[in-house]
């Protein structure tokens, strides 16, 4: 393979076939193709694109990169979820013992956060002695037998995609949609689930600006991810105001735990079932969403959802105990406000703004080797459209004496908009595609 002259062919619009797809795809992760030629590639794929059948071999070939995890040999179907990323984003911790309390297997690996707050794993290592990584055989052993296991991605899957990645983070192509898409479907497919449901959120604190792209880019991934063989739906979910009202690691748990046990309604709650109807309907263990919200609503009710979760935490060497007695969570030493000003309507929330507050208390990191602190964080207590009086709580600030409090309280105060008219309510689901 020449790779000059494959990175001219796309630099000029050609389309590559999938044998210079799988070609490229092993001298990036041999080490035979220097970081900036592929550099240089992906900067051809941004300003080209690629066809659907492009990015399918893409995809493919970054999936066969490494370790392709079987399942087979646990039985019934297995599924999955993945979100592009939010604020109070935890529908993780509260659809993945709900759906395995339905009898459908959730076998779960997540990744780190970058950025406003920490991953899955990151919000499930504040609770006392969990264990994100698992041997593999443990991971299925778990899931056999328990039903849902949350672990730390395995490093031999698809290690294409983490020097991908780790360069498109630095060349400014982090954006480009095929190579979202295949950086995404590669490593759900190594995993070997049969069903995926994703979350694609649009708005100030994610990762599209607008429902518009966020669409585009479902549409782009359950398309591709159909191709694959596997089962894919996706819902696109507005982000313009924290999807919880708990911003921070621990916080989150709390929260998750809340809903499963009735404590908390609320947007979360909604759209952790809505993603667990349509991974239960995907997986045939019901014939329709409306019967997989019932059932997943009946599992809640009854407790079931929330002992789910509590034999994964032990499972996992975690203390099951703070399911019920959250006081056994990390807690900060400080407790701060931020007040409203003025009376009316809240209006507007800079979702982006809380996110990184929450950075600078310690809740997030700018880079991976950055530790984060489980017990910082943010309550959000009003939501948009309630009615606010002056010296009306906002915002509680939660911090530890290494927090940027100061940072934190000046982005918070800039964060909330309230007016004199009620606004419309953003919607909370915008799209569902199939």
């Amino acid at each position: 393979m020449n790779t000059v002259e494959l990175i001219r062919k796309k630099r000029f619009g050609g389309e590559l076939t999938e044998q210079e797809i799988r070609d490229f795809i092993k001298g990036v992760t041999t080490g035979e193709i220097a970081d900036y030629q592929i550099s240089a590639m992906l900067m051809a794929i941004c300003m080209a694109g690629m066809s659907d059948r492009e990015t399918l071999a893409l995809t493919l070939a970054m999936e066969k990169s490494g370790q392709i995890l079987s399942l087979k040999d646990i039985p019934g179907v297995k599924a999955d979820k993945h979100s592009t990323g939010g604020v109070g984003d935890t529908t993780t911790l509260i659809l993945v013992p709900l759906v395995a309390a339905c009898g459908v297997k959730m076998a779960k690996m997540s990744g780190r956060g970058l950025g406003f707050t920490g991953g899955t794993l990151d919000k499930l290592e504040s609770i006392p002695g969990f264990r994100v990584e698992l041997p593999i055989e443990d991971f299925k052993r778990q899931v056999r037998e328990i039903g849902c296991a949350v672990v730390g991605q395995n490093a031999d899957l698809a290690p294409a995609d983490k020097v991908l990645y780790a360069l498109r983070d630095v060349t400014g192509t982090v954006d480009c949609m095929p190579l979202i898409v295949s950086s995404i479907l590669s490593k759900k497919l190594a995993a070997g689930c049969d069903v995926v449901v994703l979350d694609v959120k649009y708005g100030s604190g994610a990762l599209a600006g607008d429902a518009r792209q966020a669409k585009e880019l479902a549409e782009f991934m359950v398309r591709l991810g159909s191709m694959s063989g596997r089962k894919f739906s996706a819902l696109v979910t507005g982000m313009e105001q924290p999807l919880g009202a708990y911003v921070g690691n621990a916080l989150e748990v709390e929260e998750a735990i809340q809903v499963l046990s009735g404590q908390a309604q609320g947007d979360l709650k909604t759209v952790a079932l809505e993603l667990g109807a349509y991974i239960l309907r995907n997986a045939g263990a019901v014939k329709s969403v409306q019967e997989g919200r019932a059932l997943l609503n009946r599992k809640l009710n009854s407790g079931e959802g929330l002992k789910k979760l509590a034999a994964m935490i032990q499972a996992q060497g975690g203390d099951p105990r703070v399911v019920y007695d959250t006081s056994l969570l990390p807690k900060a030493q400080t407790k701060l406000e931020v007040k409203s000003f003025k009376s009316g309507y809240l209006s507007q929330v800079a979702t982006n703004r809380i996110g990184e507050a929450a950075k600078l208390l310690g809740a997030g990191r700018e880079k991976k080797t950055d530790v984060i602190d489980p017990a910082v964080g943010i309550i959000v207590k009003k939501r948009i459209g309630d009615a606010v009086e002056v010296g009306d709580v906002l915002c509680q600030v939660f911090a530890n004496p290494a927090s940027d409090a100061d940072g934190a309280l000046h982005l918070l105060n800039g964060a909330f908009t309230v007016s004199a008219e009620k606004p419309e309510i953003p919607p909370l689901i915008e799209y569902v595609v199939e």
